[in-house]
Formats: C-alpha cells, structure tokens, sequence
C-alpha cells in the first residue's frame, strides 16, 4: 500500500483529473456559435473541480487489471455528464454561485445556460460511442445500458427533491432522503463510476452488485459531508453558504429539525419553507440555522455519515478481497475517509 489518507487521495485526483481534462478537451468544440453556446458549455469543465467520478472510474478499472486508456472514454462521459447536469441543477435550484463564481445562468441567463446544458448532456454521449475502438461492441453497449439506468435513477432523485420542495413536504423521515440520495446522488457520483470502471476492467466477470452497495455508504456519506459544508464550510467550499436554507432543501440537518421541533416551531418552519427563495429574509435563514443549533442536528447528521462511512468500508473489504494490492485498491478504500473529512 503507498500513501495515506491525507497525500494519496488528493494525489490521485490530481493525478487522473489532470489525465481526464486533457481528454476532454478533444469533446468540447471550438466553432461557431461560440458565444452562445461552445464558450458556455466549456465553463464548468475549465473550473476545475474535485474530479471525483472519472478517477473513482479509472481506480476500478485498474483494480481488475486493465489499463488507463481502457476507461479514459468512459471517464470523459462522466465528467462531462456531471457538469451538464450541474448547469441544470444550478437553474432548478436558483443557485448564485459554482465553483467559487457566478452560475452559468446569472452569467447568460436560463435559456443560453439551459441550452448549454442540454447540449453538453447530449455530447457526453459521443465518449461512450468512442469506445468501441477501445473495449470493442459488447461492452460498449453494456455500458451505454449502465448509464441508462444511472441517468434514470437520477432523474428520479431531482424529481423527488423537487416535488418536496415545490409542495412543502415536511413529513419526510430519514429513509426517504436516504432513498433521495441514493437515486440522485449515489448513482452518479459513486455508483455508476465504479460500475462501470469494474465492468471494463473486469470484461464483464465480476458481480456489480456489490458495487452499489459499497457506492451507496460512501456516496450518502459524501451527500451529507455537503450538506454540513454548505453550513459550516469556509471560503474555499466554492459554493454560497447557507443555499441549502435559501433554496428551502431537505437536508438530514433540516428533517432532523422539522422531526424534534416544538409545534409552534415547526409551523413558523414550514410557513417560511413554503416561500420561494426570494421572499424569504436573511433574518429568517438565520432563524432556521439557529434552529439547527438548538437541536444539535450538525452531530446529529456527521454520526450518520461516520456510520455510513464504517459500512462503506465493510463493503469495500468484501468486494476487494483477494485482488492483490494496489495504489487504486488503496485509493478506493481511502475515498471512504476523505468524503468525510474534505473541507
């Protein structure tokens, strides 16, 4: 095993996100309409980010043996599906800031920023195409199939979190956002990476289910790590402080609240979650987070997430038993660490 927590995660990332970018580069066009729609599509690649799910996806093809070109196609499907997808979530969710700048659409507006995303969800398939030249038809389509099933769990899970929000849910229990993160959530950020990545390196000879398991624990651990940041994180966490509360989002931290709140307090909460996100005042956001505070509901989450994590863990130990060791089987494991610990 080389590396620790602390150096081999961040190093890795860097190291197969810098490999991903590179690649990616190929798939973003540089013609006309550039203004309207190239330059856009190209704004959240060229931001930078965690690189968490292409590397995640090269890890688990290595693991099995197969090399780096094997999954780099697939790496650059993911990563350019994951910025379409941000384009749009940040419309849906009002949000003001990504990646430590202004969203795509306070920049150019919902419809050259919702085209843009569309476009870029569309390009993404290109890569998943590209790679009959590489892992040949059967798995090409194999994989086309897993990122079918992926896209659909994650249309599921917007849609879930959405609906609480458009109709002010607010008898939600923690199995229901679990079941929220894990379709929207889950399913791309950690799931389908390792799927996938398995299923390259493996040429389709290993069990996957395991793989949504171990994907699940880790990728809910890391939802949550989010949500705690989005209220305590510093001026490096890249995102507004305090959006989740603006948007009116049903975080484990807020559910825990609504759930140990007295009656007079839950109705004041969800009179004010029922407002659209600019008719409520700072000093109502404020209210909320305090809120939060009296009933602890920070601990309350990171034990989940450290309990998330711990299962996260004993899934990975099963399903990597026996592969010999590797600075990618290292790697997998030390995600379970780093989702928690990342600031």
């Amino acid at each position: 095993m080389s590396g620790t927590t602390s150096t081999l995660v961040p190093s890795m990332l860097r190291e197969y996100g810098d490999v991903t970018r590179a690649a990616l580069t190929k798939y973003l066009p540089s013609r006309e309409p550039r203004r309207y729609l190239y330059d856009l599509l190209s704004d959240y690649p060229q931001r930078g980010g965690k690189m968490m799910r292409p590397s995640m996806c090269i890890a688990a093809t290595r693991l099995y043996g197969a090399s780096l070109e094997d999954a780099m196609h697939t790496a650059v499907a993911i990563e350019l599906l994951h910025n379409a997808l941000l384009i749009h979530d940040d419309i849906e969710d009002a949000s003001e800031k990504r990646r430590g700048l202004p969203t795509l659409h306070v920049l150019h507006g919902v419809p050259l920023a919702l085209n843009a995303g569309d476009t870029l969800t569309l390009m993404s398939l290109r890569p998943l195409i590209d790679n009959r030249s590489r892992i040949g038809e059967r798995l090409t389509l194999r994989i086309i199939e897993e990122t079918e099933r992926m896209a659909r769990e994650c249309a599921e899970g917007q849609a879930m979190e959405l609906g609480w929000r458009r109709y002010n849910a607010t008898d939600i229990g923690d199995a229901d956002y679990l079941e929220m993160v894990l379709k929207k959530t889950c399913w791309l950020a950690t799931i389908y990476p390792v799927r996938v990545g398995a299923l390259i390196g493996s040429r389709d000879s290993v069990d996957l289910d395991p793989f949504v398991r171990y994907g699940f624990f880790l990728g809910a651990a890391f939802q949550i790590q989010d949500d705690l940041l989005n209220l305590v994180g510093d001026d490096g966490y890249g995102k507004e402080i305090n959006g989740d509360l603006w948007e009116g989002k049903r975080t484990l931290m807020l559910i825990h609240a609504i759930r140990e709140s007295t009656v007079e307090e839950r109705a004041r909460l969800s009179t004010l979650l029922g407002r659209p996100r600019e008719a409520r005042t700072l000093a109502e956001v404020t209210w909320m987070r305090k809120l939060m505070q009296k009933y602890r509901c920070t601990e309350y989450a990171r034990k989940i997430a450290h309990g998330l994590a711990g299962a996260a863990l004993h899934e990975y130990s099963l399903l990597s038993a026996g592969l010999p060791d590797s600075r990618d089987k290292s790697f997998l494991e030390q995600m379970v660490t780093w989702v928690i610990e990342r600031n």
